[in-house]
Order: C-alpha cells, then structure tokens, then sequence
C-alpha cells in the first residue's frame, strides 16, 4: 500500500515563506515521477510544480522564480520550498506520485496553506 503524507503547510503572511513535504512509504520511490498540485476553493486542482524520478524539474507559471521543488530519494521525500507567497497561493497543496510504466498515480490528503495579506 503506497501512502503520502504531506506536511508543512500552515498560516504565513504575503511574502513570507513555507517548505512542504511529502514523505512517500510503501513503494520504490526513485521509480516515481513526483508532484505537487493544489485547489483552491471553488477552483479545479492545478499542477504547482513536478519532478521526475530522473530530477527533471517543471512549474506552472505561477509557481516560476519563486517555488522550488526537490526530491531526496534516500529519504523518499519531496519537497516544495515555497517564497514570496501571495495572498491567491492559499490552497490545499496535495503531493502526487505517478508511474507512467506501471499505470499508477497516488495521491496524499493534503497540507492547507494560507496567505495573509
């Protein structure tokens, strides 16, 4: 059974800074492409930023020059460090793995993350 569990999500002023993590069990985690999306309310889930097993890095628009997304394989962790934030990044941020090989996609509960003005 392949769980994902997020954390570091919490309440942060406009400007300020969060690190999110993904700590993934149950499953080689270098074999996986990782990511992380979120939804605010109201809104449909948006990819924020993905890395593949390979380090391959890729950003929405919005999450460019600000976010970083890394993974640290021999931790099976993901993480998104996350600056500058803005008032429209608050969301719930889930963390995503996929397989495209073997046709699986796994997602965690999500971290909530607020941006005060």
């Amino acid at each position: 059974q392949v769980q994902l569990v997020e954390s570091g999500g919490g309440l942060v002023q406009a400007g300020g800074s969060l690190r999110l993590s993904c700590v993934a069990s149950g499953t080689i985690f270098s074999f996986y492409d990782m990511g992380w999306y979120r939804q605010a309310p109201g809104k449909q889930r948006e990819l924020v930023a993905s890395i593949t097993s390979g380090g391959k890095t890729n950003y929405a628009d919005s999450a460019k020059g600000r976010f970083s997304i890394s993974r640290a394989n021999a931790k099976n962790t993901v993480y998104l460090q996350m600056n500058s934030l803005k008032p429209e990044d608050t969301a719930v941020y889930y963390c995503n793995a996929r397989n495209g090989y073997i046709g699986v996609d796994y997602w965690g509960k999500g971290t909530l993350v607020t941006v005060s003005s």
